[in-house]
């Protein structure tokens, strides 16, 4: 009966959660968006503590599955992955609400920030309170993964899997790498247990079928998204300043991120430093460390950019801009993955694509804990104990992430 009811929990809850209001929507993920410090992988574990740890909401099968997406599609993984988790829980408008309660903190720090960079011309020092944030958002990814992992893991393929990728991501890393973990562990599990997967639905007598695939959700997002595309290739008469432009630019640029914000910048910097002139090379370099040091992710810096050529209209329409397109093709893909998942294919694909996202998120958090630039013994050890009391806090205390990480600053503060 147990294997019954997992191998039929591919339907979309989407259809299931009406029960959940927009306003518990938005108050939780606005709670996640200011405080999950530290990137990508940081915002993702907060996700995953408060909507499938504690509130039961998802699966940790789905949560994999969104990362999945995210990882081949252009766009932000973070942002994308919200907009995934919001259109599971209420379709289209939960994505719009889960992705807009997640950026407005960083957007209204990053506007903040800015005024205040361009009135005094310097970013105030908070590198204490950041150097706090490192040892907690590494435990934090570590538990995620490993309560991801309980499921997703079950044999030494699984294991084989999640350590090759994290070796490739690690030593070689970049978005083709990425591409080739995915599709590669999605062959594999393809190829190792597929057998396993028919044999589970035939003894508890399970007939998958692929539900209906509605074409208008599909059809027209790609038509809006080609039509985007096409504005930002076009050499249209707008004004090199305008509202307009800076949508076309950052809305074009979007759709052409593979790989994450980090491979974005040298494109972003090309087209907003050296072709339009709209920011300096320092000006940029400190807009790209204002979306470091916010919770959201680091493109959030398209708000600095923006508020420079055109004030706070500027700074919201690059903001949307830079997030909605990528957005939006996550979401309809999220529709089609959903309607595809009955599928023996795809379920067994799945079976080696999610043990390697585990593999890929434990490299993370080797990855962040090497921002960490730590010197002397006396902060090796104030690292160390903010790594233990938030593995405690989090494990077995059964605190709220969105908990931990602001806690983790102020000792920073205090004790670096």
């Amino acid at each position: 009966m147990i294997e019954k009811i997992e191998t039929a929990s591919y339907k979309s809850d989407a259809n299931n959660s009406s029960s959940i209001s927009l306003i518990y929507l938005f108050s939780n993920f606005l709670k996640i968006g200011s405080t999950a410090f530290g990137g990508f992988m940081a915002l993702i574990s907060a996700i995953e503590n408060i909507v499938i740890d504690r509130q039961k909401l998802l699966t940790h099968e789905d949560m994999l599955d969104g990362i999945s997406l995210a990882s081949v599609l252009p766009g932000p993984v973070a942002a994308n992955v919200v907009g995934y988790v919001g259109y599971r829980l209420r379709g289209g408008i939960g994505a719009l609400i889960t992705a807009t309660a997640v950026l407005l903190p960083s957007f209204v720090l990053v506007v903040a920030l800015t005024i205040a960079y361009l009135q005094a011309g310097e970013i105030p020092a908070v590198n204490k309170v950041f150097a706090g944030f490192i040892p907690a958002v590494v435990a934090i990814i570590i538990i995620a993964a490993t309560r991801m992992s309980k499921k997703a893991i079950k044999g030494w393929r699984e294991i084989s899997i999640a350590a090759v990728a994290a070796i490739l991501i690690k030593s070689i890393g970049g978005f083709y790498i990425t591409l080739v973990v995915i599709l590669g562990a999605g062959l594999f599990g393809w190829l190792a247990f597929r057998c396993k997967v028919a044999k589970n639905l035939a003894a508890n007598s399970i007939e998958l079928e692929l539900e209906p695939l509605d074409l208008k959700k599909i059809a027209i997002p790609l038509a809006i998204l080609g039509v985007i595309l096409s504005l930002s290739l076009l050499p249209l008469p707008l004004g090199e300043d305008s509202l307009a432009k800076l949508f076309v630019t950052f809305s074009g640029m979007s759709l052409m991120l593979f790989g994450g914000g980090y491979v974005f910048i040298p494109m972003i910097q090309e087209v907003v430093v050296n072709n339009y002139g709209w920011v300096t090379q320092t000006e940029f370099t400190n807009a790209i460390a204002m979306g470091q040091i916010t919770p959201g992710p680091i493109l959030i810096s398209a708000a600095f950019i923006g508020y420079v050529v055109k004030g706070i209209a500027g700074a919201f329409v690059s903001t949307v801009a830079i997030f909605f397109p990528p957005g939006l093709l996550m979401v309809t893909m999220s529709h089609l993955l959903e309607r595809i998942k009955g599928s023996i294919i795809i379920q067994a694909a799945l079976k080696g694509i999610r043990p390697a996202v585990i593999g890929m998120i434990f490299t993370a958090a080797i990855v962040v804990a090497q921002t960490s630039q730590i010197a002397s013994i006396q902060e090796i050890l104030v690292s160390l104990l903010i790594f233990a009391a938030s593995l405690t806090a989090i494990w077995k205390l059964k605190l709220e992430v969105v908990l931990i990480i602001p806690l983790a600053g102020l000792v920073g503060l205090f004790l670096y």
